[in-house]
């Protein structure tokens, strides 16, 4: 990674934390650039993108030198970038997609959720990121994760995400049914389109995860 991007992601997740922490205090210090090298500078100045961004969000949840609890801000910037309709498309010309899908298996709780998050927010009313979380088989794993995990948070943003990924895409629903169990799957045809069809089976879905073992 660029040295200057590298230390501009450092600044941004100190200043980040700063600015949770003090957003009720009037008199808190705002973020400033003290502790940016030249390079970081020059990074800033020149505006990176929100490209640039998405990546080194991505880099720093991968990197095994980060910090759970700067991995989990780092997440929290990544999934704020893709509430953004364009930058959720970019995904897969940023070759994110198998990353992010791979996260949804972390040994981290706390990782396995904002993955879950990040796909529901990334396919949410667009069809274009839904047929890519379809492709890089997203479906199985938040299945899996909504009827499974231990971690009630997991389950609930799987579930989230798997809402969705099927919600007017038909592809989707048809594979989410295949993978779950006999007992939840309708017993006739599911419309996509009708959100009564697919509001019954995410019920289904929920009443089984509320029984998971906790």
């Amino acid at each position: 990674m660029d040295p200057g991007m590298n230390q501009l992601l450092k600044w941004s997740i100190e200043n980040s934390e700063t600015t949770q922490n003090d957003s009720t205090d009037p008199k808190a210090e705002q973020p400033s650039g003290q502790g940016l090298n030249e390079e970081a500078i020059r990074s800033l100045m020149g505006g990176p993108s929100d490209a640039d961004l998405m990546k080194l969000s991505m880099a720093a949840i991968q990197s095994p030198d980060v910090s759970l609890d700067d991995k989990l801000v780092a997440f929290d910037n990544f999934e704020q970038l893709i509430e953004i309709v364009d930058n959720a498309n970019n995904l897969e010309s940023l070759a994110l997609w198998t990353p992010l899908v791979t996260e949804l298996s972390n040994a981290e709780a706390g990782i396995r959720r904002m993955a879950a998050w990040c796909i529901g927010t990334a396919v949410q009313n667009n069809n274009k990121t839904q047929e890519r979380a379809l492709a890089v088989n997203a479906l199985p794993l938040l299945v899996r994760l909504a009827l499974e995990d231990p971690n009630d948070q997991v389950r609930r943003k799987a579930i989230y995400a798997l809402s969705s990924e099927i919600r007017n895409y038909p592809p989707a629903l048809q594979v989410m049914v295949q993978h779950l169990p006999k007992e939840l799957r309708p017993g006739g045809l599911v419309n996509a389109g009708d959100m009564d069809d697919v509001d019954k089976v995410m019920d289904g879905i929920k009443q089984a995860s509320g029984r998971t073992v906790k």
